[in-house]
């Protein structure tokens, strides 16, 4: 077999193979062996047939069509390994000469895992934020306390603002009812801005049982186009007016929140837990910005067909976020004024695939510069912990045995540790693992 290997680009390669009669007659072979379990021969069972006697009663076009994949699939596994290529794809084969049983020519054009070449990982000149604290984080947290231990009398007065109240709404524009705009039994607390400008106030001044229209206009950058800065009515009746009393902020109330003294205990403790997650976030930060750095230095170029991918996994997981918002795709399209959803694919989402599969790209090449690995011990360590969150699903609980699953497990891991190594190598910190 002689091979000929042209770089087409990064990403894809064309190899010429020729076989010579040699190796078509071994695929011959090989073909007329798999034919004779299909053959029918008279005195011997389907199945049955010896190679020799199937030779003589094969269909020839069929023999030659199954020398012929036979003999290029070969080919093509045996050059891709000689030339450690590492194919992402079946190849494109096209078939230039064939002599039979004398010479076959073809071509094998495959995409591959293109060429990494790292920038200096360890001088990426990035920092993580400042963490800092104020007061203001640690009264939010108070008041949202405060909310859970608030006490709630129904009363008869008109609402004000603080009051919970329940209603029933029901949105027109030109007189016609419009999607999203109607309510029944709606608890809705004055003052939480939960509805557009105006209405939460509208409520105020009136009692339960009222019945009153609110004029009013949606702003000019609401999401829902239709309705963008829009005049429309919302016929009210206010069913229910809770006055909601919130606790005083004192030692009291910081010993219904736990295990507190005092105040000045829950607010300490309070402060610890907001600088932890103000830690982790802008650690997380700091390892999405040494990424982009890295791949910035870096030269890689992601495959099409990689890209590809990603853009459906993107897709997909987009799609399932807004369903779960309550949101269609085509409003947000209109939201962020995409024509359509060609331009908001080729805008948005194909960036942000590139940006992951150059992301593994060089994660990989940077993991095995830094020879980072995983262990049996760490993996199998890791599966037990993915178990656990499953213990209650044995179907999902057979699949982490399997080989892919595990495979998958230790991949994951061995990016978490280059990314943390990353970190490590610029000055940063990064929570060690248990």
């Amino acid at each position: 077999m002689k091979t000929t290997v042209k770089n087409l680009s990064d990403t894809k390669v064309q190899l010429t193979i020729i076989l010579d009669a040699e190796a078509l007659a071994d695929a011959e072979k090989v073909a007329t062996v798999k034919l004779s379990k299909t053959v029918k021969v008279p005195g011997f069972r389907k199945g049955k047939v010896p190679a020799s006697v199937a030779a003589k009663h094969v269909d020839p076009q069929a023999l030659q069509e199954q020398l012929l994949d036979d003999a290029i699939s070969k080919a093509v596994a045996e050059a891709f390994l000689a030339e450690k290529i590492q194919a992402l794809d079946r190849p494109m084969v096209d078939i230039k000469k064939y002599v039979p049983g004398d010479l076959l020519e073809f071509t094998a054009e495959v995409e591959v895992l293109p060429p990494v070449k790292l920038g200096d990982y360890k001088k990426l000149d990035k920092k993580a934020e400042a963490v800092k604290v104020t007061d203001a984080d640690v009264n939010d947290v108070i008041e949202r306390m405060r909310a859970g231990f608030s006490e709630k009398k129904e009363v008869e007065r008109a609402a004000k603002d603080g009051d919970e109240t329940v209603i029933d709404f029901v949105g027109k524009k030109d007189g016609v009812a419009f999607d999203g705009g109607a309510g029944t039994d709606y608890t809705l607390k004055l003052g939480s801005n939960q509805f557009i400008p105006g209405f939460e106030e509208g409520i105020i001044g009136h009692k339960a049982g009222e019945t009153f229209d609110l004029e009013l206009t949606f702003p000019e950058d609401y999401h829902a186009k239709d309705l963008a800065g829009q005049s429309v009515v919302f016929t009210t009746t206010l069913k229910k007016v809770t006055e909601v009393s919130l606790p005083k902020v004192d030692d009291e109330l910081a010993k219904k929140a736990g295990d507190f003294e005092t105040l000045a205990d829950l607010k300490n403790d309070i402060k610890a837990e907001i600088t932890t997650q103000k830690q982790r976030e802008a650690n997380d930060k700091l390892k999405d910005a040494l990424l982009d750095a890295l791949i910035e230095k870096s030269e890689v170029t992601a495959p099409e067909l990689l890209i590809a991918d990603q853009m459906r996994s993107i897709e997909q997981d987009f799609a399932q976020n807004l369903m779960y918002r309550g949101v269609d795709l085509q409003t947000y399209l209109d939201a962020n004024k995409f024509k359509d959803e060609d331009e908001w694919r080729e805008k948005e989402v194909k960036p942000a695939a590139e940006k992951r599969v150059k992301a593994s790209l060089v994660l990989n090449e940077l993991s095995q510069a830094e020879a980072i690995t995983a262990t049996d011990e760490e993996i199998d360590e890791h599966v037990e912990v993915h178990k656990r969150q499953y213990a209650n699903n044995p179907e999902v609980l057979k699949q982490f045995e399997t080989p892919e699953v595990r495979r998958d497990i230790a991949n994951h891991y061995v990016t978490e540790k280059t990314i943390e190594r990353l970190v490590t190598l610029n000055g940063g910190t990064v929570t060690p693992h248990n």
